[in-house]
């Protein structure tokens, strides 16, 4: 007997695994370097070089690349820059060499001490988790061929003479089926790939800032980035935040800083996306650059900023799959082979937003002249799964530089944890759901409300994916023999039936030995749904072989 079989492509979502690296290492200041006072301001970001999957483990390689504002023992700032490198084997349980590792990460901690003036101790915490995929080619029937079967030796026919089909052999004519089938949904993963988007910009001091004469320190941040799904192309757009430090050319003069907010939008051509599909795109900054350049008079009053954006693509297509659930023949006995199945189905991709505000108090060792720049970064404590919901716990963590009246230290730093809640909606999700959550920062905005009070307000994003696990019984073989004649004689020819709970019209007409039609056309039903207690007529069928 002939299946019709599709090749069904099967995403499943394995599991994840997450581990913490813990950094330390000192670091000498430079003899070209003036001697550290105190350190004012300090920043890292991680850089992840190669994964690799060895099997039951993941081999994990990369630096963190860390920056030090500090105030020079006489008088002004300067910049110390350094990497220290990491290695990291994961133990990743039921991860098989052919399977897909995501890797997404997260600096938790940073604090760079000075030991003394010429030595720095800087510390971290890197968070990584890996999510294993398995991509699956699952062939399944979906129909059977109606010219199919035939009582007799595999790929031999014989003459079908009613009455004379020998024991064991298999029908040698076509044989009438009657099947049922099921609608499927599977998210499969349409497109995978990692590319990159390149940003170019050129900025101007404004007329009441003097000229540059060294950059000593400088920040980008990706602020509200979205990426669209398009034909062939993804539309991506955001905001780039800029923010420098610098001496000016005239020694006397104190630092100067520039904030700008650059906004980018463009088309990224990626092959085989298509406008519906459903994104998780995670974005990061993977270059970062800021060039002073002069100006057309010749003054050093202009900046280059270029950043590069790596993208790790993964866009999802829900596939509506109808499969062959069950058959069976009035003419002949069919024993099927089934299997399990495994795949995931979406189950809610969404997106929420949620506002903290916060009151804090900066040290006042000095007066507050003005806040110069504020920034915050998203940490996420815990992740729960609630009832319809996913229950988010973080905490934003804001950075504020501002000035003060002491001219030996006009520059300080400080930084505030503010707590955050976000029960973020995806019906239906289970213990057993799987989700990716990426969170961002919209918006972030610090005023001076008087004093050392500065009230702290933000726009904290969360964009996520929940999949649902689920296994589905597919039919992989069928075969035909002849019926056992003495079953079939037991079964009454005409027989009343009441339906019983959880009865469908096709269990009831594959019992009795009749087909669906059938037993609409005796009850003269309207269509195939009966109800429980319901009285029906059935008459037995036997099609010819």
């Amino acid at each position: 007997m002939d299946l019709i079989k599709k090749q069904i492509h099967m995403n499943q979502w394995k599991g994840n695994v997450t581990t913490q690296i813990t950094l330390d290492d000192d670091f000498i200041v430079p003899d070209t370097m003036d001697d550290m006072e105190q350190v004012m301001l300090h920043t890292g970001e991680v850089q992840i070089e190669s994964l690799k999957n060895q099997g039951d483990k993941a081999a994990v390689k990369g630096r963190l690349e860390f920056q030090v504002l500090y105030r020079k023992e006489r008088g002004g700032l300067q910049t110390l820059g350094g990497a220290i490198p990491f290695e990291e084997t994961v133990n990743t349980p039921g991860l098989e060499e052919k399977d897909y590792i995501g890797l997404t990460w997260m600096l938790e901690d940073l604090n760079a001490v000075m030991i003394h003036s010429r030595k720095l101790g800087v510390q971290a915490i890197i968070t990584l988790q890996l999510r294993i995929e398995a991509l699956r080619e699952v062939e399944a029937a979906v129909d059977v061929s109606q010219e199919s079967g035939a009582f007799g030796g595999k790929g031999e026919t014989k003459p079908n003479v009613p009455g004379t089909v020998p024991p064991g052999a298999e029908p040698a004519g076509p044989i009438q089926v009657e099947t049922l089938k099921r609608r499927v949904s599977a998210a499969a993963i349409a497109v995978r790939r990692k590319d990159t988007y390149r940003i170019k910009e050129e900025l101007s001091l404004n007329g009441g800032k003097p000229n540059i004469g060294s950059l000593l320190w400088r920040e980008m941040k990706l602020k509200d980035v979205s990426a669209k799904p398009l034909d062939g192309s993804l539309h991506l757009e955001g905001e780039l935040s800029v923010f420098a430090i610098y001496s000016p050319e005239d020694e006397e003069m104190p630092a100067q800083w520039l904030e700008e907010t650059l906004p980018f939008s463009g088309e990224l051509e990626v092959n085989g996306v298509k406008e519906g599909m459903i994104p998780m795109i995670t974005v990061r900054l993977a270059h970062r650059d800021l060039e002073v350049k002069p100006d057309y008079d010749g003054e050093m009053r202009e900046m280059d900023a270029e950043a590069v954006l790596e993208l790790d693509i993964k866009l999802y297509e829900e596939q509506e799959v109808e499969l062959l659930s069950d058959m069976y023949s009035n003419g002949a006995e069919i024993e099927l082979e089934r299997r399990d199945a495994a795949f995931d189905q979406i189950l809610a991709h969404n997106a929420c937003k949620t506002k903290v505000s916060e009151k804090v108090s900066l040290p006042q060792d000095a007066r507050i002249l003005q806040i110069c720049h504020s920034e915050g970064a998203v940490k996420l404590d815990e992740v729960a799964i609630g009832e319809d919901s996913l229950q988010i716990d973080g905490v934003l963590e804001v950075t504020l530089l501002y000035l003060t009246s002491d001219d030996t230290a006009p520059v300080q730093a400080f930084v505030e944890q503010i707590p955050f809640h976000c029960a973020a909606e995806a019906r239906g999700i289970r213990e057993d759901s799987v989700y990716q959550l990426d969170a961002g920062l919209e918006q972030l905005g610090a005023v001076m409300m008087g004093g050392d009070t500065v009230e702290v307000k933000g726009v904290i994003t969360l964009d996520f994916l929940v999949l649902q696990p689920v296994t589905e019984p597919v039919i992989t073989e069928a075969r035909a023999k002849p019926m056992d004649m003495k079953k079939l004689q037991e079964l009454p020819g005409i027989v009343g039936y009441i339906v019983q709970p959880g009865d469908s019209l096709w269990m009831i007409a594959k019992k009795f030995h009749t087909t669906v039609g059938n037993i609409i056309s005796a009850n003269e039903l309207a269509d195939d749904q009966v109800k429980s207690g319901q009285r029906l007529l059935l008459v037995k069928e036997i099609s010819p072989v």
